[in-house]
């Protein structure tokens, strides 16, 4: 009996064959490798990681998965927030601390995504594709590159200069609440000017706001109304119990400067007590607690234009560029003019047009400068604000100041958008609201009721059951003016009045006409040729 070993199986010295493509694209044909290429790309394009699951490093791409699939997380939760709470998605990008967290996580998505792209195309081994491929490809990757990673990166830099816009123009502090369901917010423009002492507002507007609808109004208050009342609880009243009643002196901007100057101490919380102090005055004259403020520069107001990229309005009059000034409240002849009708203003003009009151009066003056809010807030757009965003922001850090707490201000952009829905409802304390005697001789009673049915109007009354309100149905004409005899006032025996025949229309006003009347010092006729230059509409 014999023991013979068993046959071994010697192993191969040929090195073995790997069939799959996606894999080991040695073996594959051109084509393959081709389709190869765009297969990855796109894997990495979407899902990012899944690339090198199939084809490289299992342990980088499960790891990648990982991160990519955290962040789609993130995103249906972000638009699931933004759905049921849009206030709390914006105050994440609004607050400093969480603000930052975004900026970093953007940043770390685009720089693994850029990693992850180079690794793709490590994996696709282009010396295995032919020429003209191998080049259609590295552009493809680049391209993909700069649309995921470029725009994380753009994006994190968005939000990196509205966190130091933000840092710079607003203050930490506890939310404000609104009062009787609004929020009230003075805002002002205005510049020391080589003739004065100090900062004055020229532009004093009250911006109320309902919390719930957006709903706004814009309460401009003359720069020259006097004895501006103070509340009990203000720290003016020990001063001025009477009001801010000195006189010609004493209008309301020059509060400003002198609380500034004078009473600083009164205001030790606050950073800007002139503005501390114009909040009360406002307050008081409208009957309104006013929570917040907003100073803007009106030398620098011309930057925030531009980065708007100009604001469109309906220019109703002729509004002139003032020249030099020569002392004594005149000037030289205008370097130009604003014409009538719907324009693009650039900074500069949009300066002009809301700050020119040669030939004109203040009250024209606050009725443009409304109208420029109005414009501006119809054109802040999410569009325009992301495509301009880091520019409105620069400009915004150089030419605002305001006391709003920064941690709130999602919610105030909330309802700035919610404001787009809604008429903008102006009141002005003066013509052509008021007298032109109010802003001299204010009576704030008076002041105070317009005011309330401005922001809280009346629910029109039903008609009575049966009554047909229509015209057809009305045998009688709906003004007694239309008919003498329906009027009691009027005698029908006496012979009708007569009517002046309507004055000759004036000339057709253009530049060089408007122009030459300046040349002449013909004051009297631009008086009436720019009566009508505070009439205006966003364009």
């Amino acid at each position: 009996m014999s023991f013979s070993s068993p046959k071994v199986t010697r192993a191969s010295s040929r090195p073995p064959v790997l069939t799959n493509p996606v894999r080991y694209p040695e073996s594959a044909s051109a084509p393959a490798r081709s389709k190869r290429a765009w297969f990855l790309l796109l894997l990495t394009l979407f899902v990012p990681g899944s690339a090198q699951v199939v084809a490289g490093n299992k342990r980088l791409g499960r790891t990648a998965l990982r991160c990519t699939f955290a962040a789609w997380a993130l995103v249906i939760a972000a638009v699931v927030l933004a759905l049921v709470n849009r206030e709390a998605l914006l105050n994440l990008f609004t607050t400093p601390l969480t603000s930052l967290l975004v900026i970093v996580l953007l940043a770390a998505a685009a720089v693994g995504w850029a990693v992850m792209f180079l690794n793709t195309l490590a994996i696709i081994k282009p010396a295995l594709l032919a020429p003209g491929m191998r080049a259609l490809v590295s552009g493809a990757m680049v391209v993909l590159m700069v649309v995921t990673s470029g725009s994380l990166g753009y994006g994190a830099m968005l939000i990196n200069s509205g966190r130091n816009a933000i840092s710079s123009i607003f203050q930490t502090g506890p939310d404000m609440k609104p009062v009787d369901g609004r929020y009230n917010f003075l805002v002002m423009g205005g510049d020391a000017g080589e003739a004065r002492s100090g900062r004055r507002p020229d532009s004093i507007i009250v911006v109320s706001v309902d919390a719930k609808t957006g709903q706004a109004a814009t309460i401009s208050i003359p720069r020259n109304l006097q004895n501006a009342q103070f509340s009990p609880d203000s720290p003016l009243w020990g001063v001025y119990p009477d009001g801010y009643n000195c006189g010609d002196d004493c209008i309301i901007n020059s509060l400003y400067t002198d609380v500034t100057d004078n009473h600083a101490d009164l205001y030790p919380d606050a950073a800007d007590p002139g503005a501390a102090a114009m909040k009360d005055a406002a307050g008081g004259v409208l009957g309104l607690r006013i929570q917040g403020y907003v100073l803007i520069d009106m030398a620098g107001f011309s930057q925030l234009i531009d980065a708007l990229g100009g604001v469109k309005v309906n220019v109703g009059g002729w509004v002139p560029i003032s020249g030099n000034d020569v002392g004594n409240g005149l000037h030289l002849p205008p370097t130009g003019w604003i014409s009538p009708g719907v324009q693009t203003l650039n900074g500069y003009h949009a300066l002009w047009y809301a700050r020119s009151r040669e030939w004109a009066n203040d009250y024209s003056r606050s009725q443009r400068q409304q109208c420029i809010q109005a414009a501006i807030l119809a054109q802040m757009d999410p569009a325009t604000v992301l495509t301009k965003f880091n520019a409105i922001a620069a400009a915004g850090a150089k030419v605002m100041e305001s006391d709003l707490p920064s941690g709130q201000l999602g919610s105030f952009a909330s309802l700035a958008l919610k404001a787009k829905s809604h008429d903008l409802v102006r009141l002005t304390i003066g013509p052509p609201d008021f007298s032109q005697d109010m802003p001299t001789y204010p009576d704030f009673d008076v002041i105070h009721q317009r005011v309330q049915e401005l922001l809280h109007p009346a629910a029109p009354a039903d008609p009575p059951a049966g009554q047909d309100t229509s015209p057809a149905g009305s045998d009688a004409p709906a003004d007694p003016a239309a008919d003498p005899a329906a009027d009691p006032a009027v005698d029908p025996a006496e012979p009708a009045p007569v009517t002046e025949a309507p004055a000759p229309p004036s000339p057709d006003l253009t530049a060089e006409y408007l122009q030459q009347l300046a040349i002449n010092g013909d004051d009297d006729a631009l008086v009436a040729a720019l009566v009508n230059n505070g009439t205006c509409s966003p364009g």
